[in-house]
This record gives structure tokens, sequence and C-alpha cells, in this order.
């Protein structure tokens, strides 16, 4: 059968109750929740295969690494990428960008250099590239929104010049929930021989990512988005500046030879995976990105996305019509992720309430502070939905929003 209650079914936590409500989980833009596939290969090797990989002569050690650089090699056909050398495991999407702001901008950023960032970007992709200008003594410029939290593409060719060193942009805001034109950022920076990195956080998740196609220089995800597991994340680049970039982190596992008098590096990927890494965790996006295919390819593909488009006609339509509402990201290239308010009622006391009726959503800041301020708040309501979720589960939503509303006001 090919439903989204046989999804649902291979989904343990969405069973489950809060306060007596059967849960109605709209937090999966922070994070979603695990197929039984990932939770079962991870019990499997925390009580079992439970080895540190590469490097041992034993059999434990070898189904191990077996698992892990599987798992590189899922990632790579899963993103398109050419080789498992594009491949860097990190422990998220934050390492990764902080891996290229920390390497990329030691070996090109310098002084009187810039770097151009989106205004719609995660904290995790604003702070790191702050840090690289400030160390180097270079200039952070910014892609602004408009009104409806749309990339300002006109501002693009006044900012991008030989200065730009690299462009940082969000593949879909996790405020907004806006497929951004990332196809049109990077052929203009392209033009002018700018490295592209983009933040794929909730891209890989709502998206078919190719990285050859798409031509980005640098892509980056976390596992626990995309149905894996906390503390595990992807870097892909592209081989070429991997290999000029230096090492983010020394350390074992990261080295070709060691000397007090110099240490030479060992081969991508390995050169930016020092220590022992997440194995477990990172054996797991395996299973993880095999059901993130199942469900969005084939006919289950179909149903789930007939599915979030009806969720998104329908939560639009209904927080438009809402007395007092404001959504934001009110486009039509969007995900299912609405970030609004209500006017008469802080986003943290609808939450709140919002939980005592079983559903979960996110409020305040959401990490990305300069863009709220440019809407000129300190807080919204996410509800950010995942294929799993019903159409039946929004219509509850916005039932129980407005009573929630009906008891603030």
């Amino acid at each position: 059968m090919n439903t989204i209650e046989d999804i649902r079914a291979r989904v343990p936590a969405l069973a489950q109750t809060v306060y007596g409500k059967p849960l109605v989980y709209l937090d999966n833009a922070a994070t979603a929740q695990k197929p039984v596939e990932v939770i079962e290969l991870l019990n499997r090797m925390n009580s079992g295969i439970n080895a540190n990989v590469h490097r041992a002569m034993y059999k434990l050690s070898d189904e191990a690494t077996n698992l892990y650089e599987g798992a590189r090699e899922r990632v790579r056909e899963f993103i398109n990428a050419p080789a498992r050398e594009n491949i860097i495991f990190t422990s998220g999407a934050t390492a990764a960008i902080n891996l290229v702001a920390q390497s990329f901008c030691t070996r090109y950023l310098k002084s009187g250099d810039s770097v151009v960032v989106t205004e719609d970007s995660h904290h995790s992709n604003i702070v790191p590239w702050q840090l690289a200008c400030e160390r180097a003594g270079a200039q952070l410029k910014v892609l602004h929104v408009d009104d409806n939290g749309e990339w300002r593409m006109e501002e693009l060719d006044t900012l991008l010049d030989e200065r730009v060193k690299i462009v940082a942009a969000a593949h879909i805001s996790n405020v907004l929930g806006i497929i951004n034109p990332i196809e049109e950022l990077i052929s203009k920076a392209h033009a002018l021989g700018i490295p592209v990195l983009i933040d794929g956080a909730q891209g890989i998740v709502h998206s078919k990512v190719d990285v050859t196609a798409l031509d980005c220089d640098f892509y980056a995800f976390s596992a626990h988005k995309v149905y894996g597991e906390t503390g595990s994340g992807i870097l892909y680049g592209k081989e070429a500046l991997l290999d000029a970039m230096p090492p983010y982190m020394g350390g074992g596992d990261m080295v070709g030879t060691v000397t007090f008098e110099k240490t030479t590096y060992a081969p991508l990927p390995l050169k930016f995976e020092a220590g022992t890494p997440n194995f477990i965790g990172s054996a797991a996006l395996k299973p993880a990105l095999d059901f993130a295919y199942e469900i969005h390819n084939g006919e289950l593909g179909k149903v789930v996305e007939e599915s979030e488009r009806e969720i998104v006609a329908f939560m639009k339509s209904a927080l438009q019509e809402m007395d007092g509402a404001v959504l934001y990201g009110n486009v039509e290239n969007k995900i299912p992720l609405f970030s609004f308010n209500v006017e008469g009622c802080h986003p943290g006391d609808i939450a709140q309430i919002l939980d005592k009726m079983g559903i979960a959503v996110r409020t305040g800041l959401m990490c990305a502070e300069p863009l709220m301020s440019r809407f000129g708040v300190t807080s919204m309501v996410r509800a950010s939905f995942a294929p799993y979720n019903t159409l039946d589960e929004a219509k509850y939503f916005i039932s129980s929003l407005k009573r929630v509303v009906g008891m603030l006001r």
C-alpha cells in the first residue's frame, strides 16, 4: 500500500500521546522523527557492531567500517556527487559550514575581501562567516529579502565583485519555507569566478538535490532533519577546493605521516575527519536516505506530493482568513512550513497551550534573528510539516489554534 498512513506506521514516535492527546508533531524543520529502519540500525550498532572504524584488523571493526563507508556512498548517490572523496562527514550542517568558513577562508579570504550571505539565513550560516571576516579583516555583505521574504535578486549584481571570495546562501529558509532561486545565484556568482556554499538543512528534505547539476561548490546538511540521527551531517565539496583547503582540525585518521618536524595529511575525505567519528550516527544516514528516497519517488512519492500540496493550500488559506493572523513568506514556491503571528497573542503562549492539545510547534527567533528584525518581530510561531503529517492534522491544528486565540484574547 502507498498511503501517508503506511509512512506513519513506520515512524514509531508518531503513535504516542501527549497530555492524553494524540501527538501532532509539527516541528519537523528542527528535527524529524525516525523511521523504524533507522532505529533498528542504531540499536544494532549500539548493542553489537560497536567498534572504531578504519585501521583495526578484526571483524567488528570491519563491519562498522563497512556500514560507515556504505553510508558515505549512499550520500554520494543521493545527491549525485561525482566521487566519495567529495563527501565529508561532520557533526551537522553547522559544523560543515564552520569547516568551510574556517578552512576555505584561511586559504582564500584576505583583508579588504568580502563574503556575501543571505538575509534569510540561519545563524549557522551567518556567525561562522562573521568570525572569518573578523579574522581576515574582511567585510560581510548581505543579500536582502523583500516584504514577501524573497531574495532581492536585483541587489546581487551590485554585491558581487572581484573582492567577494564566497557566497553562502540558504536553499530553503527555515523560517519562511521559501524555495530560493539558488540556480540563478550560483550562475551569477560563477560568472565572476566566485564559489558558492548552499546551506541545505531544509533543502535536502524537501528538494531533489543534484549537486552536479546545481554546480554548487559546497552543500551542507544535517542527518537529523532528514530522518537520521543527531550529531551527524555532511559537507559536500568540489574536490579541487577541498584539496586546496588546509585541514580544519588535527588528530587521528586525518594524517599521512607524523613527526615532530612535519606532518602530512591523509587524502580526501579523511583529511577533514579528525578523531573518532560519530560512526554509528553517520552509518544511520543510509537507511534514513533510503526512507527519504522511497517516500519522494514512485507511486508513494506522488501520494506525498499531493498530500503536501493539499496541506500547503489549506494552511495558507486558513491562516490568511484568520482574524489578526500574519503569515510570513506567503508565496507560491514554498514547502509545508508556516511561520506566523496572531495579533494580541504572544507566540510563546500560543505554543504552550497548543502543547496541552498535543500539538508540537516551534516559537522564538528560530536562530534567524536578523530575519526576525527584518519583519519587525522578536518571535514567530512555526508549524513545519513532514511527509508523514496529514491533512487531518493540519485541520486539527487550525481548529486548535482558533481555540487558543479565543482563550488569549
